[in-house]
């Protein structure tokens, strides 16, 4: 029995192990798919991640269930936290569910892929460098698809600027009218409180060579976090000017708001 083997059946509990069969996605004679991702790989972030989700995060995720079972979809979603802790919470909460349970691929920062060790890491677990091509193929490949329109401008907000969501692009409006993908938006509340940002150098983050430098407590600190999914919200492919398109990502981007006020209101206190 090889070292793998053993320490496989040490770490992942059968009833992981059986429930990431049952959605493992096609993958090469190698064990990965194009993209990087491996469902053995994905079987190790599934128990870590419950941890998290469970027991520092206490997630409350609330109509996970109306994300559709199968074809392409886009789970938009509000972006915070300094690190793409939203991400990885998504998509435990849509990969757990009983039935049926989805396994979605995120999008991520360009800077992401570009960390040795770590990039290779996130495509095993499904995550994909955010590029619209990128999820086009995943559109057409019939996968469900986290992407946070916000981008850096989310995910590198000062505390002071917490739930305010920033400018929205039209890409992913394009790529669900092209694809005929139902879109389910998501209000994330509590990871703007897990990493709070006071300031930003960007001098620095420029001589890095990466998307912002917080000056932020060197900690994760376990917010409570709320997740609500809304209904899906569906559009047609007809040529329509690109006014109207910006018309329909803002339909969307006040769903995602009214969704993070619920989740505010829902909250008790933030830790």
């Amino acid at each position: 029995m090889g070292l793998a083997t053993i320490l496989k059946r040490k770490l992942i509990p059968a009833e992981i192990d059986e429930h990431i069969n049952r959605i493992q996605k096609p993958i090469g004679s190698l064990g990965y798919d194009p993209w990087g991702y491996n469902n053995e790989a994905i079987k190790y972030g599934f128990w870590l991640t419950r941890l998290i989700y469970e027991k520092y995060f206490r997630v409350e995720a609330h109509g996970v269930e109306q994300v559709p079972a199968e074809g392409p979809v886009l789970i938009i979603a509000n972006h915070s936290g300094q690190l793409p802790l939203d991400g990885l919470l998504i998509g435990y909460a849509l990969a757990s569910r009983q039935e049926p349970p989805r396994i979605p691929r995120a999008m991520i920062e360009r800077f992401f892929p570009t960390v040795p060790w770590i990039g290779n890491l996130l495509n095993e677990m499904g995550a994909v460098l955010g590029d619209p091509v990128n999820c086009a193929k995943m559109l057409a490949n019939g996968e469900a698809v986290i992407v946070f329109p916000e981008g850096v401008r989310g995910s590198g907000k000062l505390y002071r600027n917490r739930y305010q969501l920033k400018r929205f692009g039209n890409g992913f409006m394009h790529l669900a009218m092209k694809y005929r993908a139902p879109i389910v938006p998501v209000g994330v509340v509590g990871c703007e409180e897990t990493i709070p940002a006071i300031a930003n150098i960007k001098p620095l983050a420029r001589m890095l060579g990466i998307p912002y430098a917080p000056v932020a407590m060197p900690v994760v600190l376990p917010a409570k976090v709320h997740l609500n999914f809304g209904p899906p919200m569906y559009f047609d492919d007809l040529d329509i000017p690109e006014e109207q398109v910006t018309e329909r990502v803002e339909q969307v981007k006040a769903e995602i708001s009214r969704l993070i006020d619920k989740g505010l209101s829902e909250r008790k206190t933030l830790f």
